[in-house]
Order: C-alpha cells, then sequence, then structure tokens
C-alpha cells in the first residue's frame, strides 16, 4: 500500500512538472524511471537507487528554459528508502560514479548547457540522492544498533533470571539440608527409643518383634533420606594437591601422548603454582575431549619474577569425539584464573590444533574485568552510527565543494574564452563573407545566454553565439549572435535576457 502511495504522488509530481513541457519523452521517460524504482525498491534496493539515480538525467537535457524538479523528488526518496535496505555501501557509491560520468556526453550530446547543466546535475545528484542515502543508512545503522541494545538487555535479563534461580535452588538444597539434619535426629531417636523399647522386659513376643521392625524402618528411612538429600547438596570437588608432573604423569598413564618441559614451582606463590596447575590441568582435559589421539606438549618455565605456562596439541588424527560440544566454560575460568593474578591469557587454534598460553606474574594485581563481545559489539555499532551521521553531513558538503570548484573554474574559462571584442562585432558587415569574420572570433561559444525570447532565426541559417564583454557579476546575461546562410553573415543580434530589450546589432 505505500509503495502504491508513493508511486500515486511520484506519478502525480510528475504530471504537474511535465505537462508545459516541449517533449512528451519526458513524462515517458519519467514514469518508466518512476515504476521501476518504487517496484524494485523492497526486494532490489540497488536496482531502484540506480533508477531514481539516473532520473537525474532529464535535468541535462534541454526543456525550452525550463529546469524539471520531478528527479529531485524521485530521488530524495528512493535514495532513502535504498540506504534503508541496503547492507553495503559500495554499489551506492559505485551507481553515484557511473550517473555522473555518464551524464557528461549526455549533456553535450543532448542538451544545451554544457558542463553547466552537468555540474547542475552533480549537485542535484549530492543533495537530492546522496544525502538522503546517507540519511537513511544512519537511520539504519541507529535502529540496528537499538535492535543490538534490547537483544542485549534480554539476554542479561536471561542470565539475572538464570542466576536467580540457581541462587533458589542452592537455597533450596541448603533447607533440605536443614531439613535432613533436623529429621534425621528425629528418625535417629526413634530408632534408639525403638532398640530400647525391643530389649525392655515386661514386653510379650509380638511387641517386641514390633518394636524391632519400627528400628529397622526407622533406619531405612534415615538411610533413603540421606540419599535424597544427597543428591540435593552441591558436590564440591575437593582441592587437589598434586604437582603438575604428577599431572602429566596420570595423563600419560590415561593414554594422552605428552612431551614436557617442566621447570620446579616450589619458589612460586602459592597462587601462581595453583593457576599453572590449572591452566595444564583445563588444557590437557581439552586436549582428551577434543582432539583425542593428538600429541600435546607442555612446557612450564619458572622464573624469578614471572612463570610462564604453555599447551600445544597438533591437529586431532579422527576430529573429536562424537557429542563432545565446547561451553568454553573451561577457558573462560582459566582466563578469570589468570586474570586474578595479573597475568595475561591465549588460548586460540593454531595450525589446525589448539594452543593455550599464560603468562603469570609473582607479584602481579589482578587486572581489569574483560569486556565482553556484545559490549565490543554494541561499541562499534555506534562508532559505525557516529561515522555514518558524519558522513551523510560531510560527504554532500564535500561533493557540492569540490563540483561547485570545478564547476567554477570551468564557467570562468568559459565565460572569458568566448568573449568577442565589441569593436569587432560592430565591424560586421550583413552580407560580409564568413571567411573574413571567422579569424576574429574567440576559441568558444557562449553557453551562458538568454535562451529564451529570441528574435526568429534566419531560414536556413546557422548561428553562433559570443559574449559581449560585459561583467560576469551582472543580474542578467548579453551575448551576440551571428547568423550565416551561404557562407555569408545575414543577422547580427545582441541577445537580452529580457524579450523587450532585444535589439538588432
Amino acid at each position: 500500500m505505500l509503495d502504491a502511495l508513493l508511486w500515486l504522488a511520484l506519478s502525480w509530481l510528475l504530471f504537474v512538472d511535465s505537462v508545459h513541457g516541449t517533449s512528451p519523452w519526458e513524462f515517458v521517460f519519467g514514469i518508466v524511471t518512476i515504476t521501476t524504482a518504487v517496484a524494485t525498491t523492497r526486494r532490489y534496493p540497488v536496482v531502484s537507487l540506480a533508477a531514481a539515480t539516473s532520473s537525474g538525467v532529464a535535468m541535462v537535457v534541454d526543456h525550452g528554459g525550463r529546469v524539471p524538479i520531478w528527479p529531485v523528488f524521485v530521488m530524495v526518496a528512493m535514495a532513502y528508502f535504498a540506504g534503508r535496505r541496503m547492507r553495503t555501501a559500495k554499489p551506492a557509491l559505485v551507481i553515484f560514479v557511473v550517473v555522473c560520468v555518464l551524464c557528461v556526453p549526455v549533456a553535450y550530446a543532448a542538451g544545451t548547457r554544457g558542463l553547466d547543466g552537468w555540474a547542475m546535475m552533480l549537485s542535484v545528484i549530492g543533495f537530492a540522492a546522496l544525502f538522503p542515502w546517507q540519511l537513511g543508512r544512519y537511520v539504519r545503522l541507529r535502529d540496528e544498533m537499538a535492535r543490538s541494545g534490547w537483544e542485549r538487555a534480554e539476554e542479561i535479563e536471561s542470565r539475572q533470571r538464570l542466576v536467580a534461580d540457581q541462587a533458589r535452588l542452592r537455597e533450596r538444597a541448603r533447607i533440605a539440608g536443614d531439613m535432613h539434619d533436623s529429621l534425621g535426629h528425629e528418625l535417629s531417636l526413634i530408632a534408639v527409643r525403638a532398640a530400647a523399647l525391643e530389649v525392655a522386659g515386661g514386653l510379650g513376643e509380638a511387641q517386641s518383634r514390633a518394636a524391632g521392625e519400627l528400628r529397622e524402618s526407622a533406619a531405612t528411612a534415615m538411610d533413603k533420606l540421606g540419599q535424597i538429600i544427597g543428591v540435593l547438596r552441591e558436590s564440591e570437588v575437593p582441592a587437589a594437591h598434586e604437582s603438575i608432573p604428577e599431572l602429566v604423569e596420570r595423563s600419560v598413564a590415561s593414554g594422552l601422548a605428552i612431551t614436557s618441559t617442566v621447570d620446579d614451582l616450589s619458589g612460586a606463590p602459592a597462587m601462581v603454582e595453583r593457576a599453572a596447575y590449572r591452566v595444564v590441568q583445563e588444557a590437557l582435559t581439552n586436549v582428551a575431549k577434543h582432539a583425542p589421539g593428538a600429541a600435546a606438549v607442555v612446557t612450564v618455565v619458572g622464573g624469578p619474577n614471572e612463570t610462564t605456562v604453555s599447551v600445544v596439541n597438533a591437529p586431532a588424527p579422527a576430529g573429536p569425539l562424537p557429542g563432545a560440544a565446547s561451553g568454553r566454560h573451561g577457558l573462560v575460568g582459566l582466563r578469570e584464573r589468570v586474570r586474578v593474578v595479573g597475568g595475561t591469557f591465549r588460548a586460540e587454534p593454531t595450525n589446525g590444533g589448539f594452543v593455550v598460553e599464560a603468562t603469570l606474574p609473582h607479584a602481579g594485581s589482578p587486572g581489569p574485568v574483560e569486556v565482553s563481545d556484545a559490549v565490543l559489539g554494541l561499541e562499534r555499532a555506534r562508532r559505525e552510527v557516529r561515522r555514518s551521521l558524519l558522513q551523510a553531513v560531510l560527504v554532500p558538503a564535500s561533493l557540492f565543494l569540490g563540483v561547485g570548484a570545478v564547476s567554477g573554474i570551468a564557467f570562468l574559462y568559459g565565460w572569458y574564452g568566448s568573449e568577442l571584442e565589441p569593436t569587432a562585432y560592430d565591424s560586421f558587415r550583413i552580407g560580409q563573407p564568413r571567411a573574413e569574420i571567422d579569424p576574429l572570433f574567440p576559441g568558444r561559444q557562449r553557453l551562458a545566454r538568454p535562451y529564451s525570447g529570441q528574435p526568429p532565426v534566419p531560414a536556413g541559417a546557422e548561428c553562433v553565439y559570443y559574449g559581449n564583454g560585459r561583467s560576469l557579476f551582472t543580474a542578467t546575461y548579453e551575448a551576440y549572435r551571428l547568423c550565416f546562410t551561404g557562407g555569408k553573415l545575414v543577422s547580427k543580434d545582441v541577445l537580452k535576457e529580457r524579450s523587450d530589450s532585444l535589439g538588432p546589432g
């Protein structure tokens, strides 16, 4: 529906603007361009942008002194939507350059303004196509950043809910433990009292047997309660007291192919020694899980100021174990442990295998917490939005200044290079052969001249136009017009912008 309304609005502007035109081809070209641009704006924004930008060709063609404005509206609307929907900037820049270059021969072949018309079209493309496209691109990047921010917020909220659920589960486990302690104590008392009742005198055989069954049932209930509560309790991993060489020997005994060089770390701080042990342990665990059969090299170098740990494994001969997906939780824990002692940590693929390296200073302090990938991505998105906004302002302004400078130089060259001396013009006589006049003509004709209200051109005559020495800073244009037929001068006129100011030479 929106596309249909946009097509109707642009088509109506085209009709209103071209209804007084001198050629029906303007409307045909415009309706084809608008239809193509609107029809492809969603699925093929590159094609839509190319069609909209090419509408600027209509501005360099002569329309009897009228400059069409409908291409401006087409470029503004379609370039903005293309900026919203295009993922990369390179195709758009290629389109702008190609259209601007191709319009140079069109400006000379189909127009009367030459480089002046081309410069005007280039300026219009800069502000009516390039600027809206940059604006649309900025809006798209801003929306993506906002969407990624909401996704990040949702992810953080999910993690917070997970942490809260884990806290509730731990609390429930502690409550279950407390219940076990109290209920187990009561069951123990019941068992003790049943045992006392069982051996007490004065009871019959049936009562003694019932007391024994009660004792056995209480003991069984206490054992089952312990098993159930044991499932709920968090199992704490006992701290390992083995050294790195013992860890390597145990790993070799389990089937890993390890070559090790391990220095004595007895002189290192306990935190550093423990961190080195955990790096080697986690790295060898990952080798066994994700690269079974791969050879590993363990190197631990202890120095007076720092300890360096390196575990490098070759590619797995048969690939990782089935279902051995990596959550990278162990590496995250290692990174945190190394950060606490003020060290540096690196874990990444290398030559088909994997390398884990850590440098552990003996007198280090905890380093800064590593920024998450999501935060880095959000910061990159913000920089991209700021850069896009600057481009949306600076690129069209720079383009306009550049085009203005080039156009100004070309205009001045054409202006002063097309002036005919007034004394030479006054000396020309009707009927004078052109061969006598040609040597006095400047090398270029005047393009910036009045185009409307000219006196009729003599039948079959060929006319040339030159400047008359009038200042560039006057409010109106003037020019000499000399018409020839059969190689002789048949008319000479001074053209002015007002029709009532025309006069023969």
